[in-house]
């Protein structure tokens, strides 16, 4: 029996078409079903609309930049969020990971850890998915038994 090969849905929020289409051209093989926007404007619609599992952002973008953006779907959104970015100064990590991101890496970066990041991101926020949902039926689940237990009392 083989296992179900399941796309990951990605969204690439990066102002440069030519990254944004490297980082196509990379991940699609890798099973990852791509989406890409070239600026910040109108985030929230798009993310809702594409309902991504995971989204990369470049953070130094016209307009809203890589934090706002990020700092806007946070507001909304639990996905998770990796910052692929040129900027190498001293208190940038923690300004991004302040702002909600999961992960921060450089440009440029080998695409096997490219894509070893965005696999452990997307498999621990499917794992913390599974179990919400567990942990729902579980108490559902209860509460049904309780519910008939209560109607064969009343019978």
């Amino acid at each position: 029996m083989s296992a179900i090969n399941v796309s990951t849905k990605v969204l690439i929020i990066d102002d440069d078409y030519a990254m944004t289409d490297l980082l196509k051209m990379v991940l699609e093989p890798q099973n990852f079903e791509v989406h890409t926007i070239n600026s910040g404007s109108s985030i929230a619609e798009v993310v809702r609309e594409i309902d991504p599992e995971i989204v990369i952002i470049d953070l130094l973008m016209p307009g809203k930049d890589g934090w706002q953006v990020c700092r806007e779907i946070r507001r909304f959104s639990q996905v998770p969020i990796l910052i692929l970015s040129v900027v190498d100064k001293p208190g940038m990590v923690e300004h991004a990971l302040d702002a909600g991101a999961d992960e921060y890496l450089l440009k440029p970066v080998p695409t096997y850890v490219l894509t070893a990041r965005l696999n452990t991101l997307v498999r621990r926020a499917r794992a913390e998915k599974m179990a919400a949902v567990s942990d729902r039926w579980k108490k559902n689940g209860c509460k049904h038994q309780i519910e008939i237990a209560h109607i064969w009392a009343m019978n």
